[in-house]
């Protein structure tokens, strides 16, 4: 009898997953907001609940007797995977562990009383007195359960200081923000695998945002150009953050800083990284499957343990206006026959303020 497997998210970068599971020879159940995305189409069977509907879910997945559950590239998602998984004593990280990897206010409470390098923060709602933010600026403003660069802002000085925060409550779901010092490097986001609180490195890949005020990405590059003293570095870093916030199943996405030696972790999700680094940068310069190793310590399975003898250059490049385009068309002529996938919208009228609506992306390897 065919295990059953619970996808959380019919869109595309949902996708790989469902793929992935069904070549596994898995019996997939997709559940997502019925919208005409891709996982409709392909599972064995579609369920229009949406994802933050946990104990729908939960019901649903009782019934089906699933063997695990999985999500990529959501936060949001991971609160639902975490919430059903452990209601229904299936591998996952415990709804604890989740609430703070998810909250960007308890996870820069735990890295301070951990030891963890991380800026200095405060939490703001609809009852902190203006007057009481007393940090240096720049400061960076985000909502404190968002994903995505959505209501993320720069400011300067005091004057723009309460727009940024309105800003930010309004994105979040819970109406707060998190006001932080700017940290100063190159960025940086790094990919791990973990099954029962052992943690395997599997990549760093190199950012490319639109910088301020809203540092929206732009494109990411695997390998990232660091040597191996830094990227040991890394993994003592990222592993002791990754037991501070107590993620000992699954993938993670370390989004961190670099200036000369000195490391500050940004945020960590208890999942693989959005933008294609999870589902298609690390496989493409790695040659493992990180989708394979996500679904199987899902299921309880100890994932193949990471041997990387040799890194590939990939990279994807999203686009957000017409000069992007134009790059891309360039990129073509320099380089055939590199492009692995791409899609470009036809209107590039609107403006792009987050991830979510940026105009199309286009992948490569060397």
């Amino acid at each position: 009898m065919k295990k059953k497997i619970a996808i959380l998210g019919a869109a595309l970068f949902q996708e790989p997953a469902i793929v992935k599971a069904k070549e596994m020879g898995l019996e997939t159940h997709v559940f997502a907001w019925a919208a005409g995305d891709p996982g409709e189409q392909i599972a064995d069977y579609f369920y229009p609940i949406s994802i933050r509907e946990k104990d729908q879910i939960l019901e649903e997945c009782r019934k089906i007797g699933i063997d695990g559950i999985v999500s990529i590239a959501s936060d949001l998602a991971m609160e639902t995977v975490n919430y059903v998984a452990e209601n229904m004593g299936l591998p996952c990280n415990t709804i604890e562990a989740t609430k703070i990897s998810t909250n960007k206010h308890w996870m820069r409470k735990a890295f301070e009383e951990n030891g963890d390098p991380s800026p200095r923060s405060m939490l703001v709602d609809a009852s902190t007195p203006f007057e009481s933010i007393d940090m240096e600026f720049p400061l960076i403003v985000k909502p404190t359960d968002r994903s995505g660069s959505r209501g993320v802002h720069k400011v300067y000085d005091r004057r723009k200081l309460r727009d940024a925060i309105i800003r930010a409550r309004e994105y979040s779901f819970e109406d707060k923000a998190v006001v932080e010092e700017f940290v100063e490097g190159d960025e940086y986001s790094i990919e791990y695998i973990s099954f029962e609180g052992q943690h395997w490195f599997l990549s760093a890949t190199q950012k490319m945002t639109t910088g301020a005020p809203y540092f929206i990405e732009t494109g990411h590059r695997e390998p990232a150009p660091l040597d191996d003293s830094i990227i040991d570095k890394i993994k003592a870093v990222s592993e002791h953050a990754l037991d501070t916030l107590q993620l000992r199943n699954g993938a993670a996405h370390i989004e961190l800083k670099i200036d000369g030696d000195k490391i500050r972790i940004i945020e960590i999700g208890g999942r693989m990284g959005g933008d294609f680094i999870g589902s298609d940068l690390v496989e493409l310069s790695t040659g493992y499957d990180f989708v394979k190793a996500v679904i199987e310590v899902a299921l309880g399975m100890q994932p193949e343990i990471p041997d990387i003898k040799e890194r590939k250059y990939a990279g994807v490049n999203f686009i957000m206006n017409q000069s992007d385009v134009d790059a891309y068309e360039q990129f073509k002529k320099d380089h055939p026959g590199t492009i692995l996938k791409e899609h470009i919208d036809s209107d590039l009228s609107d403006l792009v303020t987050d991830s979510s609506n940026r105009h199309g992306y286009y992948i490569f390897k060397f």
